[in-house]
């Protein structure tokens, strides 16, 4: 068995014209706005927002307030397990592109964003079900999230990788409604105000076995804080263009998907405990299908186990091994 597996990267442009391809995963949020009679007018109504976040955040020599727009690519990464049989569907991210109106120029930015993965869907809707069916109280399997934390890593160090971005991702996700946040004093010019959590919730364990940390920011004229993953320095390995695109990103997406907590009524204080079930709040002109999105999970973690954890446990297991 080789030492390690190799990868395949696609990219597809995010437009008001894009359609999900059949090995999408559907359940990522951009992809589920572009199905139904409605899928051209949410992309678009999406794009405008992300378009006018973007602008807002980024204000210096841009008195108009449209100097900037931002194009999206999805990125699709497929696993090579061998040579004999066809990549397996794995890791979908968002890659963000800064287009400056005035000089015209076309500025790379941040690799990352919204993070889609079929492992991520059978570890959560599927294993993590099955481990605790019919036991009293909850708890997670020991070796937990380690075949995935390998997997990603793995990816970000390939070559597939290193030849198609300059710089390490950022993930970008919402806070956790079970978790107490608290503001520090320390502000940053673009990412605003950081929090920090009163313990660590399993979603942050997760990503930790992916080798990335967590830190938490609410920028300028957002309700709530984000939960901003990375390698390195998150605050110095980044240009201020670059935040910004993955803010104005995700923020639009959370405001779609999450309303509850990034389109509250109510800024987030010095003591935050975000609210799912919170009913002051505005919505978006965008349709999006919550429920489908939680079943879709199930159905494509069941998918997964079945095209690729099931078939190579044994493979998957040597070399998890080895990888660590």
């Amino acid at each position: 068995m080789n030492n390690d597996f190799t990868f395949t990267i696609k990219s597809t442009r995010l437009d008001e014209n894009y359609h999900p391809a059949d090995n999408t995963r559907i359940t990522t949020n951009f992809a589920n706005l572009a199905r139904g009679e409605y899928r051209r007018q949410n992309l678009r109504n999406a794009l405008d927002m992300i378009n006018e976040r973007f602008n807002d955040l980024a204000t210096w020599d841009n008195t108009a307030g449209d100097r900037y727009s931002v194009e999206l690519e999805i990125i699709s990464a497929e696993i090579h397990v061998d040579d004999s049989n066809e990549p397996i569907p794995s890791i979908e991210v968002l890659k963000t592109y800064i287009v400056d109106h005035k000089t015209n120029q076309r500025i790379e930015g941040i690799v990352g964003n919204n993070f889609s993965s079929y492992v991520r869907d059978y570890d959560f809707s599927v294993r993590l079900l099955d481990h605790n069916k019919d036991k009293p109280s909850f708890s997670v399997p020991d070796d937990f999230g380690i075949l995935h934390g390998n997997i990603f890593k793995s990816f970000v160090n390939s070559d597939a990788y290193k030849n198609n971005f300059t710089k390490a991702p950022v993930i970008c996700l919402s806070v956790s409604d079970s978790k107490v946040y608290h503001r520090t004093e320390n502000e940053h010019p673009i990412l605003g105000f950081e929090y920090e959590p009163n313990e660590s919730s399993l979603t942050e364990q997760y990503f930790q076995k992916m080798g990335l940390q967590v830190r938490y920011f609410m920028p300028k004229n957002s309700v709530a804080p984000f939960a901003f993953f990375f390698f390195g320095d998150l605050l110095n390995d980044y240009t201020n263009l670059e935040l910004i695109s993955t803010i104005s990103t995700m923020e639009t997406f959370q405001k779609i998907y999450r309303p509850e907590i990034y389109f509250a009524n109510e800024t987030a204080g010095e003591r935050y405990q975000p609210n799912l079930k919170n009913g002051e709040h505005s919505v978006t002109n965008i349709i999006y299908d919550r429920e489908e999105r939680t079943q879709l999970a199930i159905k494509q973690g069941k998918f997964a186990e079945e095209i690729f954890i099931k078939p190579y446990q044994s493979v998957l297991e040597q070399w998890s091994a080895q990888y660590a």
